[in-house]
């Protein structure tokens, strides 16, 4: 086997996927502005159709999002150690959310990143009730009047939790609160919808949570990380998880009844998740319509005695895709951070990743470990593969003699270098095999750096000051390409001149592709290649000494 040959193919294969994945993979749609928080303080009203019905949804008629209105409502504004959260009254909606740890730039940390948004521009907010049979409009949902007993709650030092109350401005016979809990340090929202019936007839409705997101295309882009990662809808129906085609909820709309399953919007790094309870059978709903999806998460009719109290409990997710938190939060939420194909291998390079940045406290340094582990595990593998170039190194006299002899006879040539290969025990073939090895780690790192939050703006030392960009001043890129360079000298030259003159010009190929890449994977590869070429000259130097 060439060893150069399936080198170039496994180089240029390489090249030509990271590039197809970066542009197509997914047709991701645009991230949607960031509005630092010091912006509106007047909610506009949603006008938006009639609240599901408390009966069984019809299924070939999902419900269609609409446009806003811009009538004024009373805001509450909720503040706790990592979220900044608007509710707003007209409703008792989770309608604006600031990630107070999360800049836009890492050099403008006043401008945080905003996941629900209650502007026109930036729609995207969540919204609840309880849906009446029989009087859709008039129950205590997401179109009726709700107060609490302040419009600012804050969690103070030292307390862990802060419950916010809402209550329905609705009729005698019947009280319905919304209670949100907020938790330190935690992006998981509680919401419990609880309904009271005074009435001498039972009360009869269903829980709902739906999601109403704008939704704007964006052209991919080398230079944007974010552009990387599939934005928009996506569905969890308790075993599948499923990134929704906005044409095909124009079109065909969505309508399935599962149990343990959760609707959401993401965008890289981040997303907005509504969790029905895990044990009840859920319809869920969706559709898209004026630039806008919406997906809605319907309960079953409950039936409510006279003088009894009923809860309806809800988890929402608004914040980064943490593993740890999306684990905690709901089956199957932890899919959102989105690996692709190489899941298998990426999930655990995450796991001893964060294992170790826990102990070395910066990422640059746990990839290098990380790095030199990998390099370790597969040493023997690669010390065969390295004994097998340095033999094929010493006896390159031997071959270009070889190739005078038979210049134009090429089978006579391939015979005797067989022969050659057979008398001294070398098996072209091996050093392909660390390459076959490497590249789907390679693959995985690669996820892994651009789907991770953990890495996101993550600073290593001096100039790297994310590892999750691109090289500001390409210093690495280059001291990648020169150390690719140095290595192709340590192996033994390829017989053809043609393919001699490629070996020579890949350095530069990868050096102009990595400069694109984010830093972390840069400085994985680049200590990659150096260790590879420590040892590798300590194999020519014992193979050499042998005779």
């Amino acid at each position: 086997m060439d060893n150069t040959r399936l080198f170039l193919w496994l180089a240029l294969l390489a090249m030509l996927w990271l590039n197809y994945d970066a542009w197509v993979r997914d047709r991701a749609p645009a991230q949607t502005a960031r509005i630092p928080p010091a912006a509106e303080t007047t909610l506009p009203q949603d006008d938006v159709p009639d609240v599901p019905s408390a009966d069984a949804p019809s299924s070939d008629a999902p419900e269609t999002p609409s446009v806003d209105a811009a009538a004024p409502s009373m805001p509450i504004r909720v503040r706790t150690d990592v979220l900044d959260i608007v509710i707003d009254t007209q409703g008792g909606d989770l309608v604006r959310a600031d990630l107070l740890e999360y800049p836009v730039h890492k050099d403008r940390p006043d401008e945080l990143v905003r996941l629900l948004d209650f502007t026109p521009a930036n729609r995207w907010v969540f919204q609840s009730g309880l849906s009446t049979a029989g009087n859709p409009g008039g129950g205590p949902n997401h179109l009726a009047d709700w107060r609490a007993e302040s419009t600012s709650f804050e969690l103070a030092p030292g307390q862990d939790e802060l419950v916010v109350t809402l209550e329905w401005v609705g009729n005698g016979d019947l009280d319905a609160r919304k209670v949100y809990t907020f938790r330190r340090g935690s992006y998981q929202i509680d919401l419990d919808l609880v309904i009271e019936n005074h009435a001498d007839e039972p009360w009869r409705g269903a829980p709902y949570l739906r999601m109403q997101r704008l939704h704007q295309p964006v052209e991919r882009s080398f230079t944007s990380v974010d552009s990387y990662s599939y934005t928009g809808p996506v569905l969890y129906d308790g075993n599948t998880y499923e990134k929704l085609d906005v044409d095909d909820l124009r079109n065909n709309g969505l309508s399935l009844t599962a149990t343990g399953g959760w609707i959401a919007g993401i965008q890289h790094h981040f997303l907005a998740a509504g969790v029905p309870p895990p044990d009840a059978p859920f319809q869920y709903q969706g559709n898209y319509a004026d630039s806008r999806y919406l997906l809605t998460a319907i309960g079953e009719p409950a039936q409510v005695a006279a003088d009894m109290q009923q809860v309806f409990s809800f988890t929402l997710f608004v914040g980064p895709k943490l593993q740890s938190q999306l684990r905690e939060a709901a089956d199957g939420l932890v899919l959102t951070v989105d690996y692709g194909v190489l899941t298998i291998l990426a999930q655990p390079l995450f796991w001893v990743l964060s294992k170790i940045h826990d102990f070395v406290g910066n990422w640059g340094w746990s990839i290098i470990i990380v790095t030199l582990l990998i390099k370790l595990a597969f040493y023997k593998l690669t010390e065969t593969s390295g004994r097998s170039m340095a033999k094929m190194r010493k006896i390159a006299p031997r071959m270009k003699a070889l190739q005078e002899r038979y210049k134009d006879d090429r089978q006579g040539l391939s015979r005797a270098m067989m022969e050659l290969y057979k008398k001294e025990k070398i098996n072209p073939a091996a050093g392909c095999l660390p390459i076959l090895v490497q590249m789907p780690f390679f693959f995985a790192f690669y996820w892994v750096l651009i789907e991770s939050v953990e890495m996101r703006q993550a600073p290593f030392m001096l100039w790297i000051n994310d590892l999750s960009s691109r090289d500001p001043y390409f210093v690495l890129p280059l001291l990648m390409g020169a150390a690719m360079f140095l290595q192709t000298r340590l192996n033994p030259a390829p017989p053809d001149p043609v393919q001699a003159r490629v070996m020579q010009i890949m350095p530069i190929v990868f050096t102009v592709f990595f400069a694109l890449f984010p830093s972390g994977l840069v400085l994985y590869w680049l200590t990659n290649t150096l260790v590879s070429i420590a040892q590798q000259w300590r194999i020519n130097k014992v193979v050499a000494a042998q005779g």
